[in-house]
């Protein structure tokens, strides 16, 4: 879904793309800062309940994940390297958001909340990692409902909205994301099975 707004976002960071490619700074800098951005803004708001601003800061720096590409590919040295580190990142990040959600939880006495954004983290995790084994073993593997894009969309938004008073969102997010996440994880596992195993 959000692969179809990829091209508009980035034209829009082209710009800074440019001015950021005549300085000569690396796209690896523009990736490390980017997950720390995340990291600070998930650890340092989520926790102590300033879930809207948290949401605005990590928005902020997620585009970091898409402005890394758009000077890469201006500066003609996209690397091995480069896909590997942004990859690692991505988990980093995704740790940090629902890690402060999590601590957020259990300071509130909201275990439930706590162990579903828990499961969303791990599950996040093992649909990134179905895919990343399946390539290393030469298959395809894109394919899912809730792809990181669309998962960060969904506890992003829901957080943001929970932390202007809107009741419920963050819980109902929370629970469509461990369901969609799940969903994604098993479609992808039977996409490699059905590469693998004769029918």
């Amino acid at each position: 879904m959000l692969k179809l707004l990829r091209p508009a976002v980035t034209r829009v960071l082209s710009p800074l793309g440019r001015a950021l490619a005549r300085r000569g700074i690396s796209p690896n800098v523009i990736t490390v800062l980017g997950t720390l951005g995340v990291a600070a803004g998930a650890l340092g708001f989520y926790p102590r309940g300033q879930l809207f601003l948290g949401s605005v800061v990590i928005t902020f720096f997620v585009l970091a994940d898409l402005l890394d590409g758009v000077l890469a590919r201006m500066l003609g040295n996209g690397s091995v390297f480069g896909a590997f580190l942004d990859s690692t990142l991505d988990r980093v990040g995704d740790a940090a958001v629902f890690s402060g959600l999590i601590l957020w939880f259990m300071s509130t006495g909201q275990a439930v909340l706590a162990c579903v954004a828990l499961f969303c983290l791990v599950a996040g995790a093992v649909v990134s990692y179905a895919k990343a084994r399946a390539e290393g073993l030469g298959l395809t593997c894109d394919v899912g409902l809730a792809e990181r894009s669309e998962r960060l969309v969904v506890v992003l938004v829901a957080a943001g909205l929970g932390g202007l008073g809107v009741p419920y969102i963050l819980a109902v997010g929370l629970w469509l994301l461990a369901a969609a996440s799940a969903f994604t994880a098993v479609q992808r596992i039977v996409h490699v099975y059905r590469q693998t195993v004769p029918t």
